[in-house]
């Protein structure tokens, strides 16, 4: 089992694909700097050693603001880079083998969509957060499942971080955060916007309302 991780609440950011890895970094850290909580590496795109060059440069980012860094379903690279841990889909690897080689202070996520069963066979593996959705339609994925809120207030016998992804916007978030979301992961919400940091600052604002 894993060890508690410490109350998380905010802002998830996920990282856009991104080829160059200096503009990856130029957009990330304004964000870190203004108080994203977590972030996640995530990038379907690039090929191996894209993936591990961006990954330690992040690492190295996220560690000089004290955000915690997450890798998107390769527990192997979360290790290689020293990263805080893993989001795991429902297919991309299995939550007690990351356990095993990150640790018991490792930060593993899992997918589990519309679906509580699902959190729960995961919180018993190990995972130290459930992550929700689609709430909304995402311009990040095509999303067939649609979760309702009130799947984050029956996760909360859980006892663990619930997350809320898929479709949020600064004007939709807000009932999330009431129905029990710890954190709001986005991507394209705020990485796409004119302005990333007010963008950013407008999900924050969700936490001070709800």
């Amino acid at each position: 089992m894993s060890q508690p991780i410490r109350a998380a609440r905010g802002v998830y950011l996920i990282t856009p694909d991104e080829a160059d890895t200096a503009r990856l970094l130029e957009r990330v850290q304004p964000l870190l700097a203004a108080g994203a909580t977590w972030l996640q590496y995530r990038n379907k795109s690039a090929d191996a050693g894209t993936r591990h060059e961006q990954a330690r440069a992040l690492q190295a980012l996220c560690a000089a603001s004290s955000v915690p860094l997450i890798i998107n379903d390769d527990a192997a690279l979360a290790a290689a880079v020293g990263a805080a841990g893993v989001h795991l889909g429902e297919d991309d690897g299995d939550i007690a083998a990351a356990r095993t080689l990150l640790g018991p202070g490792a930060i593993i996520g899992a997918s589990c969509y519309d679906q509580l069963a699902l959190a729960r066979r995961a919180v018993a593996a190990g995972a130290s957060y459930v992550a929700f959705g689609a709430f909304f339609p995402s311009r990040s994925k095509a999303t067939t499942r649609r979760a309702h809120p009130r799947l984050l207030h029956e996760a909360a016998a859980l006892g663990v971080p619930r997350v809320a992804i898929g479709g949020l916007a600064a004007d939709n978030a807000a009932p999330l955060v009431a129905a029990g979301a710890d954190l709001l992961a986005v991507i394209s919400s705020v990485f796409a916007a004119d302005d990333p940091v007010a963008a950013l600052r407008g999900y924050q604002a969700c936490f001070a309302t709800a």
